[in-house]
Formats: C-alpha cells, structure tokens, sequence
C-alpha cells in the first residue's frame, strides 16, 4: 500500500476515483466531482503547482493531494495534507482531509492511509501536531484518527477537533 502524489498517477485513474466520490460526503470535498475526462491533466497540473505554492487562490494554502493505492495498485481513497495552517484551517477543516471510495470502506484502508499520510505530513508541515476535524455523525472517520494516536481536543454541535502528535 502507498501515498502517491495525484498528479504523478495515470489521469484516467484518477478520473474513476474522484467521479466516484460526490460533491460533498461526510465532510469530505470533492474538488474534482463535476469534471469531465479531458479536464484532469490541466487539474493535475494544478494540483502539482498548488503543493508547490504557485497557484494560491485566496484563503488557501499549499497542500498535497495524495491517492491511496492498495497492495494490486487499485486507487482506493484521496488524501489532501496542506502544508500549513492559516486561521480559517485552525478552526475548520485543519492540515488532512480524506475520503475512500465506497467501494473500499470498511477494509481498513482509511487507517493505514491516515497513517502513511501522517509520515508525509512529518516532512511536508513544519509543526510537531496534525490537527484534524470530524464531523460526529462520521463515527468510522472518528475511529480512524483515533486509531491513528488523535485525541479529541475539542468539540462544537457538529464537529470533534483533534490533534495527532508527530
């Protein structure tokens, strides 16, 4: 099993696994839902110039998108580690979001992506922390990070807060 940058993936590839995802899942934005097949190099292209701080729309930052591939080289799941954190990501969504194609849930792929991705991030951010969200309807989300080292520390009505110590 392996994190590889999205960009460096086949761009057919890449187009089933995030038109396999909708919009919007449990917290988890697809960016890339409404594409057509013809327009994943140039978001490729994007993606790559994004985690290299080139193409920075306002309120964001450079961050990685990375493809969970499985031990038979199967796309399974889409992990986003940004870089750093500015005020709106310290109070949301935070430096990881992830989803995995529904056709893989329940296999254990989001808790050995969380943890690959935690070994990037220990390279790729320059903090000894993750912080992370989770909707609390997404109970299975929730028990990844867990799983992962997270604690929980804080909360509001619709989301759990955590932190993972690199």
């Amino acid at each position: 099993m392996q994190l590889i940058e999205m960009w460096r993936l086949d761009a057919g590839k890449v187009f089933d696994l995030v038109s396999s995802f909708p919009e919007d899942e449990n917290g988890f934005e697809n960016d890339a839902w409404n594409m057509q097949r013809e327009d994943i190099p140039r978001y490729l292209h994007t993606l790559e110039d994004i985690a290299h701080g080139k193409v920075l729309h306002k309120g964001r930052v450079p961050a990685t998108k990375f493809v969970l591939l499985d031990d038979d080289d199967n796309a399974v799941g889409i992990f986003n580690l940004r870089h750093r954190l500015n005020s709106q990501l310290r109070n949301g969504a935070g430096h990881i979001g992830y989803g995995i194609a529904s056709a893989y849930r329940g296999r254990g792929y989001a808790s050995k992506g969380l943890h690959l991705c935690l070994l990037k991030a220990k390279t790729l951010i320059d903090e000894n922390e993750v912080y992370m969200s989770v909707l609390k309807t997404n109970r299975a989300s929730l028990a990844v990070q867990l799983k992962n080292g997270a604690r929980i520390d804080h909360e509001d009505e619709l989301e759990y807060f955590t932190r993972i110590t690199l």
